[in-house]
């Protein structure tokens, strides 16, 4: 028998779209190495070395590509639910909302909860034993900023239903409403000065990403052999670069794609029609690469490598800003020299701790990439028929509690936890206490519904 790695690479079924997984394992590895590049830290705190040298700029408009990891989860959204109703062609869509539901939250909230756990527990026996200050503090506020991105992609798995409908209904126009309320949401931010509209981009520019997904899954994007199949994505690729140039040059937004400290305006928080642009320059550049890519993963060495890191990748995203905060950490607590960023000795320096912040997070990966795999599905039995209706309204409010308590934690952090430390979540404080338990109570919502559905339906004549 060969390895689990090998056994699954080769059991691959030849429709599967290999691209699809080296794109969702590139994206978050390109985010965890702009994290660790990014991050300028002296004795004093954590900086921004994008910051410290602003002509590095730029480089965001190649390492931010959150926009790529969401359009792929467009894609793979769209073929899940589908799949789903399939399945169960007698059930009603409240029992395949449930399910569906339940199935990407598993993948996502169990390495997620054992990162909150773990790190919550230490936090806590920090604090109760005097510490917390110097870096220590600062890693206890930051290691949670990263699920923000968990708390958004929660937001499109709920979503994915009704403008899954909306795409089936409108194609392309689905897409570009969504793009015009982005757009119409800046021009009254920007223009009219209405207060609080830009937090609605939280939703229309990521789910407008989320879209273009659902757009690739139906073959929209460019299909066929020749010339013909690039058209679309290079417009896609020329236009949205174009587009965001502009926006830079002659308007409101900044150079950086990415948040910087002390900046006005960011095109991160929140999103601004800047960064949707530059979504859509990325979807379309990567979709021009997709042909060479396939004939690359053809080979079973390139496709086992994806395998295996896709098994990973959730797992080594959660845990890899602990890594490097932890190497920092060791290199004050050992006297090692810290040199002032981006100094001809800090970049000297920066290979090394690249080096070892990648053991360091192999090593957690090791210890906790168990929980990355998926849990049993919750299968009904052989003669039931799921309907379970109301399922989908509990599934809907479950899925909902789990965002809130994702995105709460990832602005508190576990500083402060002694203090009762709050932050504003919608205008709401929220300690990160409440933020886990909201996660927590919606995780178990989310598996009433499902669970709830398939009784119902087990239990008809």
């Amino acid at each position: 028998m060969g390895s689990p790695v090998r056994v699954l690479a080769e059991a691959t079924p030849v429709t599967r779209d290999r691209y699809v997984d080296l794109l969702r394992v590139a994206s978050l590895a390109a985010v965890v190495l702009g994290h660790w590049l990014m991050a300028a830290v002296t004795p004093d705190g954590v900086g921004n070395l994008l910051a410290v040298v602003p002509a590095l700029q730029p480089l965001t408009w190649l390492l931010q590509v959150m926009p790529v990891f969401f359009f792929v989860g467009g894609f793979a959204h769209a073929l899940s639910y589908r799949s789903l109703l399939r399945q169960r062609p007698e059930g009603s869509t409240d029992s395949v909302y449930a399910a569906f539901l339940r199935a990407r939250l598993q993948r996502l909230l169990r390495p997620t909860m054992v990162f909150v756990l773990v790190w919550g527990a230490a936090a806590l026996l920090i604090q109760l034993l005097g510490g917390g200050g110097g870096l220590t503090g600062v890693t206890l506020r930051l290691v949670t900023q990263p699920l923000w991105f968990i708390g958004i992609y929660l937001a499109m798995v709920a979503f994915t239903p009704p403008l899954l409908r909306l795409h089936e209904r409108y194609g392309w126009g689905a897409f570009a409403g969504l793009a015009g309320a982005a757009a119409a949401v800046d021009v009254l931010r920007f223009a009219a000065g209405v207060p609080y509209v830009e937090f609605l981009n939280f939703a229309f520019v990521w789910l407008a990403v989320h879209q273009l997904g659902f757009l690739r899954a139906d073959g929209r994007l460019g299909v066929g052999p020749g010339l013909s199949a690039l058209r679309r994505p290079a417009l896609l690729a020329g236009g949205g670069l174009v587009a965001a140039v502009a926006l830079v040059a002659f308007g409101p937004y900044p150079l950086s794609m990415v948040g910087m400290p002390g900046e006005k305006v960011s095109n991160m928080a929140p999103p601004t029609l800047a960064l949707l642009c530059h979504g859509l320059w990325l979807v379309g550049a990567v979709e021009l690469l997709r042909a060479p890519a396939a004939r690359l993963l053809a080979r079973p060495r390139a496709w086992r490598t994806v395998v295996a890191a896709s098994g990973v990748a959730m797992t080594a995203f959660l845990w890899h800003l602990t890594a490097m905060l932890g190497v920092y950490g060791a290199m004050l607590a050992l006297d090692v020299p810290l040199p002032e960023p981006a100094t001809a000795a800090w970049w000297a320096q920066t290979p090394l701790r690249l080096a070892v912040a990648a053991a360091l997070t192999a090593v957690l990966v090791a210890a906790f990439r168990t929980f990355e795999r998926p849990a049993a599905p919750a299968t009904p039995p052989a003669t039931a028929t799921a309907s379970g209706t109301g399922s989908a309204p509990l599934a809907a409010l479950g899925a909902t509690l789990c965002l809130l308590g994702v995105l709460g934690l990832s602005m508190v952090g576990f500083a402060g936890l002694l203090e009762g430390r709050t932050a504003l979540l919608i205008a709401v404080p929220v300690s990160a206490p409440a933020a886990v338990a909201m996660t927590l109570c919606g995780w178990l919502l989310v598996e009433q519904a499902e669970r709830g559905a398939l009784r119902a339906g087990s239990q008809r004549p």
